[in-house]
């Protein structure tokens, strides 16, 4: 099985940020899914933009947000 990319991106100092983390390894882990994990900081509005970026922490697996609305959103900013 091939590793499932799976992408983190927060703002500095997120309190949320280390247990996203840690339950997004627990989960592959628990599932026996293979995962690349990169967590990605997000400083600026034109990165937040071109990351689509809705909120710190933001959780991208394969390049698509987890949230279910995300897909219709296009309020991306460092929020």
């Amino acid at each position: 099985m091939q590793p499932v990319e799976v992408r983190i991106l927060h703002m500095a100092e997120c309190p949320a940020t280390p247990a996203t983390v840690r339950l997004v390894e627990d989960v592959a882990r628990s599932l026996d899914v293979p995962i690349v994990l990169e967590t990605v900081l997000v400083e600026t509005s034109d990165q937040a933009q071109t990351l689509q970026f809705l909120g710190s922490p933001t959780v991208q697996v394969a390049g698509r947000d987890i949230e279910p609305e995300a897909g219709d959103r296009q309020d991306f900013g460092l929020t």
